[in-house]
């Protein structure tokens, strides 16, 4: 089962953009927090997966770390030093304690990130806003919307809290995921760039402005996803020849720590467009995205 409550929803201009699962009924190996999906282009082409065959416990897109202070809060298997992948019983949850809003274009709520025993690692306030785009992109009419990811980390006031990921564990080949993660569907093969690279190897670990990934979502229609907001310290983690999916990635080469008391915010920017669109129109909706992050 993936929601033990109806779901909230996104809504643009009166069309139902993405569904938000707060509480899903969910085994523990899958890490159970909350998750957008599906998401869709106002068009109606869907750009999410939850629970793929190949990674069961990848859900649309959603906050997850796999190493918060030793407990799993991503799913799956937890990469050992000097041994790999093991399952081990270490899976937390990311739980939803309460509304501060709930509108047709923006939700926001409290969470608290979890060990196995239910303690509290972290606590966060998130909001979530779907902005309409209008306009014409330099090659024409641009069918888009963005969705606005804003969220407080925050540490109890007497424990330093670590994040790390699979390569700050040992593991090699850029697999520094965990943060912002959106896994995507796509019928064909997907793509990914930047402003400067193109393709998994060359944008993944980079600290580029903005990283798209492009698409053909179950409809057959092409989309294009475009991301924004990297904080300090952080990197894309992308993969396209696996599976196609973004990251904002915490830990992307060396752990990151909140200290104790003190709070780490985020926010990220994704424009959801229908079309395979070219640099120029992704790069100009990227900048639209990045000045809506900065403010």
């Amino acid at each position: 089962m993936s929601g033990g409550q109806d779901p909230a929803r996104l809504v643009v201009d009166g069309t139902e953009v993405a569904r938000y699962v707060v509480d899903p009924v969910l085994d523990a190996r899958h890490g159970p927090r909350p998750y957008l999906h599906p998401v869709r282009t106002l068009g109606g082409t869907v750009v999410t997966d939850a629970l793929p065959a190949d990674h069961v416990w990848h859900l649309g897109a959603s906050l997850a770390v796999q190493d918060v202070d030793g407990s799993n809060l991503w799913g799956g298997r937890t990469y050992v030093r000097d041994v790999g992948y093991t399952w081990r019983d270490d899976h937390g949850r990311i739980a939803h304690t309460g509304w501060s809003e709930r509108a047709a274009d923006r939700l926001a709520h409290r969470l608290e990130w979890r060990d196995p025993q239910g303690a509290v690692l972290l606590t966060e306030r998130r909001r979530l806003t779907a902005v309409p785009l209008t306009g014409d992109g330099p090659s024409g009419a641009v069918s888009a919307w963005r969705l606005e990811l804003d969220y407080t980390l925050r540490a109890p006031a007497g424990r330093d809290v670590r994040l790390g990921s699979p390569a700050t564990n040992g593991r090699p080949d850029g697999a520094g995921y965990g943060g912002f993660f959106w896994r995507a569907i796509s019928a064909g093969p997907a793509s990914v760039f930047s402003a400067s690279a193109t393709g998994e190897t060359a944008v993944n670990g980079s600290a580029e402005p903005w990283v798209a990934l492009r698409g053909i979502g179950p409809d057959g229609r092409a989309y294009t996803l475009v991301f924004a907001g990297l904080g300090d310290g952080d990197r894309w983690f992308t993969r396209t020849a696996m599976y196609p999916g973004v990251g904002v990635a915490f830990a992307f080469e060396r752990p990151v720590t909140i200290a104790a008391g003190t709070e780490r915010r985020g926010r990220h920017r994704v424009v959801i467009a229908d079309g395979a669109l070219n640099h120029v129109t992704t790069a100009t909706l990227a900048a639209a995205a990045l000045a809506a992050s900065a403010r």
